[in-house]
């Protein structure tokens, strides 16, 4: 990981299990931003230091896009003072415990990459219409539980639950053996609208205070069989994990590029002046308990169909408001290769094939004690904004 002066997240941090308190991080060094309040670094900006001595960023956040940028630039000319790191708002990344930073209220997660949506219709439905008809009209999603989504370093065990192996026979009661990653993006809301208020797709980013990196694990067998008709349940709601540090959209602004083409033409709420995406490299490493690492999925925040405007502006065209620290996951990313696909569900495709770890054992789905490691970072023209890991082992059935 390689956390520049061009990045500067934000997170929340703890040392020997007392009062958390907001962060940065520079390299590999963890930043007190309530010791530099403490210190009157922070003093013209007019921000109240209890701020920065909370269990979560959303307060923070909170305070408005104005100050938050403000705190932004402040620490980037602080920290580009060789002299500052001798002082006592510095601790060694391995010396602290960093938390789940944002207190998430709400968590919806969209379906918007036409490879992922493509791959696990051929799969299931009919691979000549794989696509089912809304798929190209609306950011499709559903709500998900807010309460389950844990940050990197917390593991979980097997989930269990119904599934139905031969339709002909009553379903049974195990833990599952198809259990998958999903990798996404998080999307954090740094801005609250009101009930019946809809967001203009152009005003959009405006709410968006950063991104995380986001593992919304599945059980692909118990999701097969509740599904029908009202989508995912136990499936998904039994855990997700997120990277601890959220990077701000300001600072991703050099990695914008061209998003995808959408035909057809989508309606006028959705069309956005100037339709892009965000160049963000994306990587999954499965580690067998005792075995090499094995990358086993390179993909890109690019190639999402349904931008994050669009998204937002279709999750409030009806009304439906949005709160500060509410989670948007983006769907499965997945790119036209084999090599890009986000999910194990497509790489092995449904269990057909076999990933070979680097001691020769199979993987079609996932075993007790594998870990698997998301990483992403954006970079270009010499400047890199690294969005760290989350990092989850599978532990055996309670």
């Amino acid at each position: 990981m390689n956390f520049t002066i061009d990045n500067i997240p934000f997170g929340i941090f703890s040392i020997n299990n007392n009062q958390k308190r907001l962060a940065t991080i520079i390299d590999n060094f963890v930043v007190d931003l309530y010791e530099l309040a403490k210190l009157g670094y922070f003093n013209e900006l007019k921000i109240k230091k209890s701020v920065f001595k909370n269990d979560y960023l959303n307060d923070f956040i909170g305070i408005g896009k104005t100050k938050t940028n403000a705190v932004r630039k402040r620490l980037q000319e602080i920290l580009r003072e060789e002299h500052i790191y001798e002082g006592e708002a510095f601790y060694d990344v391995n010396s602290v415990e960093l938390h789940l930073p944002i207190k998430i209220g709400d968590y919806t997660d969209f379906y918007s990459s036409e490879q992922h949506a493509t791959n696990v219709g051929m799969m299931f439905r009919d691979p000549a219409n794989a696509l089912l008809p809304n798929w190209k009209h609306i950011p499709v999603a559903y709500h998900g539980r807010s309460s389950s989504i844990f940050v990197s370093g917390k593991n979980f065990h097997r989930p269990k639950g119904q599934i139905n192996k031969d339709e002909n026979k009553l379903p049974i009661f195990v833990p599952t053996s198809r259990l998958d990653f999903e990798l996404e993006m998080a999307t954090i809301i740094g801005k609250s609208n009101e009930i019946g208020e809809s967001i203009d797709v152009h005003d959009a980013e405006d709410y968006v205070f950063g991104f995380q990196l986001l593992n919304d694990w599945s059980a692909r067998d118990i999701q097969k069989w509740e599904y029908v008709p009202l989508g995912p349940f136990l499936a998904k709601n039994f855990f997700s994990s997120v990277s601890p540090w959220v990077i701000t959209i300001e600072a991703l602004e050099p990695f914008r590029v061209e998003a995808e083409i959408q035909n057809p033409t989508v309606l006028p709420y959705l069309q956005e002046k100037k339709h892009l995406n965000f160049d963000i490299k994306l990587e999954v490493i499965l580690q067998a308990k005792g075995v090499e690492e094995l990358i086993i999925s390179q993909s890109n925040f690019k190639n999402m169909y349904w931008t994050v405007a669009q998204q937002i502006a279709h999750h409030t065209v009806n009304g439906c408001n949005l709160n500060i620290g509410d989670l948007l996951g983006s769907g499965t990313i997945s790119g036209k290769e084999l090599n890009s696909f986000g999910s194990l569900l497509e790489i092995t495709w449904g269990g057909e094939n076999s990933i070979i770890l680097p001691n020769g054992a199979e993987r079609k789905f996932l075993e007790d004690y594998d870990t698997i490691i998301f990483k992403g970072f954006a970079q270009k023209s010499g400047v890199r904004v690294d969005f760290g890991e989350i990092r989850t082992m599978i532990l055996p059935t309670k």
